[in-house]
């Protein structure tokens, strides 16, 4: 009796057991099958929104294309005029480029949809009977064109240093050149960094600049005067999906051209700038800290997005390496990512739209580059 009675016990419990386990099963399933319907929900979005960043950047391309046979139209109806003043041509950030907005979407298509980055005409007037201590020379992006009133970077580095400066930043540009765009002297079309120094150096027509401050300042500015080049450039080189070096972290090299890299592109305009003005420094700052947003969504931030290449702090190293290799040649250095005190705890207060300063952001970021330089120029001090 006892051993009939242990025998159901045994099968009644082997029942619960196996009941246990099929529920466990079952309970895997159900776990397995959320997180592929999640997982599946998330590619198809990353796939989505790499879609419309692809298609935004051929609506870049035609938009840039498009700007340039308005502004041959617009030179050809100023000589009519008897050389009436021309239309100044309102340059769209290529980061305003892309799908992807930052906080308020001010942007078009090319890869931030951040802010709008114009060029603007202001610039802040110099003194002609003011005594300067030092000449500087400005190129990049709209982190130095946008506000170039007192309180943009340029002009309260001026105020900072006594110095006279020469803003040639446009809003939307890059280090590199464009995917399309050749290094060809006899066909340049490039307002890219390369651009700027080729034309410096007379390389290059300069008649691309016109209806740009650049193009004023390459007729005005002795740059053979020149005690600092600031370079500063970065965040629409990554927003581009421009390549931060040809070299990959697990080796092999990519199938493009130097000049058409982030890293490549400054040392290319180091090593110009250094042949033809051996006696002038050159400062290079490296892209700050940034936040993506697509509308109202956060995207990713300068330590998390990858279009591909790396994050942005990578670009930012990228430039401290072309540093590195020619930190004796009168090359310092501002690494904007990790010493401007732009972060994730001060994007807020900051950054406007994520990617671009706003007038407390500009005040510290051109305060610790006005450090650099003074320390510089006086190192007995």
């Amino acid at each position: 009796m006892e051993h009939r009675e242990h025998t159901r016990k045994n099968r009644y419990n082997g029942r619960v057991t196996l009941l246990a386990i099929m529920i466990g099963f079952c309970i895997l399933a159900i776990i397995e099958i959320a997180f592929g319907q999640a997982k599946l929900k998330v590619e198809k979005e990353r796939l989505a929104l790499e879609q419309e960043n692809s298609q935004a950047v051929q609506e870049l391309q035609a938009e840039w294309n498009s700007i340039k046979n308005t502004e041959s139209a617009s030179q050809e109806e100023t000589m009519q005029q008897n050389n009436s003043n021309t239309t100044v041509q309102q340059m769209v950030d290529v980061g305003a480029q892309t799908g992807v907005t930052v906080e308020e979407p001010k942007q078009s298509s090319e890869t931030q949809n951040t802010a709008e980055e114009q060029s603007t005409d202001a610039q802040p007037a110099v003194e002609e009977n003011k005594e300067y201590d030092m000449q500087i020379v400005f190129m990049g992006d709209s982190i130095l064109d946008n506000d170039r009133e007192d309180g943009g970077v340029a002009s309260l580095i001026s105020q900072n240093c006594n110095a006279k400066v020469y803003n040639m930043a446009m809003g939307g540009t890059t280090a590199a050149l464009l995917p399309n765009e050749q290094y060809n002297f006899a066909t340049w079309d490039s307002r890219s960094l390369l651009g700027v120094v080729n034309a410096i150096v007379g390389n290059i027509n300069k008649d691309i600049f016109d209806g740009y401050r650049a193009g004023e300042i390459l007729d005005e500015c002795d740059f053979s005067q020149t005690d600092y080049f600031v370079i500063e450039y970065g965040v629409n080189d990554f927003l581009a999906k421009i390549p931060q070096s040809r070299y990959l972290e697990g080796g092999g090299t990519l199938a493009v051209d130097e000049v058409h890299t982030y890293t490549g592109a400054l040392e290319a305009a180091v090593q110009i700038l250094q042949d033809n003005f051996p006696d002038a420094k050159i400062l290079l700052i490296a892209p700050h800290y940034c936040q993506i947003f697509n509308a109202d969504a956060f995207v990713g931030d300068g330590y998390s997005l990858d279009y591909g290449y790396g994050p942005l702090v990578n670009y930012a190293r990228g430039c401290g390496y072309v540093y590195e290799q020619h930190k004796k040649e009168n090359v310092i250095f501002y690494n904007a990512f990790e010493e401007s005190g732009i972060d994730s705890e001060t994007a807020d207060q900051y950054l406007e739209d994520g990617v671009h300063l706003s007038k407390e952001g500009r005040q510290v970021y051109a305060d610790y580059a006005s450090r650099l330089i003074l320390a510089d120029f006086y190192p007995e001090e």
